[in-house]
């Protein structure tokens, strides 16, 4: 079946198997390799990514639930040379140790703050829910909470 969606500001249309996770055409058929595969199973958050303006876990999303949607991926995060406030925190507060899931978790932060401006930890713990086998929970709240007051100052 065609699938025709935006993607990070792009019109795309697919041809593919309506029930193919949206994951495997955003790294397989897009070539956007920034959105990563962790478990296959929706629990990690390595996968996530926005439809519109929400976070999913695309590794079970089917792409058929993508037709007319916008959608955004770690690589539509910035505007051009202007990082994102989460991308900008992540790099101030050094996040990343191996960096594996770091795409997934900014990803679910920019939707965070899109809703909750100011997170407090409680907040952070119950709705950032992505898995780090690095542990660097710490750094990430961090940089949250560094991201919160990048994206208050930028209003």
């Amino acid at each position: 079946m065609k699938i025709s969606f935006n993607i990070n500001g792009a019109p795309q249309t697919v041809e593919t198997d309506g029930n193919t996770p949206l994951l495997w055409i955003i790294r397989d058929v897009l070539d956007l390799k920034g959105t990563k595969f962790g478990c296959g199973k929706a629990a990690c958050g390595a996968c996530t990514i926005h439809v519109e303006g929400m976070q999913v876990r695309s590794c079970s999303y089917p792409a058929k639930l993508a037709e007319g949607k916008n959608i955004t991926t770690i690589e539509g995060l910035s505007d051009g040379d202007n990082l994102h406030p989460v991308q900008q925190a992540w790099m101030e507060e050094i996040v990343p140790q191996c960096g594996y899931c770091q795409p997934g978790f900014m990803m679910a932060t920019a939707a965070l703050l899109e809703v909750n401006p100011n997170p407090t930890d409680e907040d952070i713990d119950n709705n950032i829910v992505n898995v780090c086998r690095c542990a660097t929970y710490y750094r990430m709240r961090k940089a949250i909470h560094r991201a919160a007051e990048i994206k208050s100052a930028n209003l």
